[in-house]
């Protein structure tokens, strides 16, 4: 079968390229054409566009750069009908590939939405558009079949995390091997995680790195998002004990002995590498202050969510400061607050569900095309 996927960040390209590879397991004459990025890329298929240049975040970023986004939606219009494939597959990103999904289902292509849309924290009055729009909903967070199906009479799919397989499957990582490899010293590492777009590595990374001379026992790693050109980390480094390491950041994350994390699926693949953990926003002021108004969340980062409590400080807008992160790191690198963060991430794990998302998916895929 043909397949058109399209993915507009960093998570998606990898959640959509292990979906690829189950789908080629399940389907020999899998033919792929897709938005999204360097690990789509790997597995086969036509590239249309790089997410990097898809990614804008925040109420205002979107305003500045609306004609761009339009014109991407009307190519993409044109080049799916001209692809004409056998099943579309969106991958979150809901903006965009709403609208994508409303017009492949007027020019009868069948719509498979992989990883949901947050409506469950704001803008739920989307769920008219996917009862209308979406053929099947393919949901990864336990507490989203009860929003659709018991709230909303929308019947989806709950295949478990696709971090779960992600990580697992990954090769182990000798500490020694990696520290030579990326000439790293031996002391114990702080990774630094300020998010894959442009606008939110430059908020973050800049608080981030004031840790630096607080723990000169510690080694700051900063983990280079794909995509991102070496030169543009290169810029925010005035301290000889702060390292980056290019694309390998499950690597950095195996290693790590504590992480400061910017909010996103980056604060969830942390806590299922057993790595402590800071998380971290600071977005633009507009764009915060009309968020908060809408957002319907207790919590940003994905670990508290799923838990319904907790379980990893966040640092919020102009709580993200010098002071306090120097407070919530000291904490989560006392041996009391690590042990009592490890205790809750065993129980994350086991409410995400059993590994296989993938694999479900791409059956499930088959089967409704």
């Amino acid at each position: 079968m043909k397949y058109y996927i399209i993915s507009g960040e960093a998570s998606g390209d990898l959640h959509a390229s292990n979906l690829m590879k189950a789908l080629k397991n399940e389907d020999s004459h899998a033919e792929f054409r897709f938005w999204g990025g360097d690990l789509m890329q790997e597995v086969g298929g036509t590239l249309v566009k790089h997410y990097k240049d898809l990614a804008f975040m925040g109420f205002a970023e979107v305003f500045m750069n609306l004609r761009t986004i339009l014109n991407n939606i009307k190519f993409c219009k044109k080049d799916l009908l001209e692809y004409a494939p056998d099943a579309l597959i969106l991958v979150d990103y809901p903006g965009f590939n709403l609208r994508i999904a409303e017009f492949a289902k007027k020019n009868q292509i069948t719509v498979h939405y992989y990883i949901s849309p947050q409506i469950w924290a704001w803008k739920e009055n989307r769920i008219t558009k996917i009862k209308r729009d979406v053929d099947q909903m393919y949901v990864i967070l336990p507490f989203e079949r009860e929003f659709y199906e018991d709230k909303h009479d929308f019947p989806v799919h709950f295949v478990g995390h696709p971090l779960l397989d992600a990580i697992a499957n990954r090769t182990s990582v000798d500490p020694a091997f990696f520290a030579a490899e990326n000439e790293l010293n031996e002391k114990p590492i702080i990774a630094l995680l300020p998010g894959s777009r442009k606008q939110e590595i430059t908020k973050m990374l800049a608080i981030m790195l004031t840790m630096a001379p607080k723990f000169p026992d510690h080694q700051f790693v900063i983990a280079g998002a794909p995509g991102q050109d070496l030169s543009f980390y290169q810029k925010f480094l005035s301290d000889d004990n702060i390292a980056i390491v290019e694309n390998k950041t499950y690597d950095l994350l195996s290693v790590a002995s504590a992480a400061l994390v910017t909010s996103g699926t980056a604060t969830l693949e942390t806590a299922l590498f057993k790595v402590p953990e800071v998380v971290c926003y600071k977005g633009n002021e507009i764009s915060y202050q009309i968020g908060k108004r809408l957002v319907n969340v207790k919590y940003i980062s994905l670990v508290n969510l799923i838990l319904d409590k907790e379980v990893v400080t966040e640092l919020i807008q102009d709580e993200f400061n010098e002071t306090k992160l120097e407070n919530e790191l000291f904490k989560i690198l006392d041996h009391k607050g690590r042990e009592a963060m490890f205790n809750q991430y065993y129980e994350l794990e086991k409410a995400l569900g059993g590994k296989g998302a993938s694999e479900k998916t791409a059956k499930l895929i088959i089967k409704y095309s």
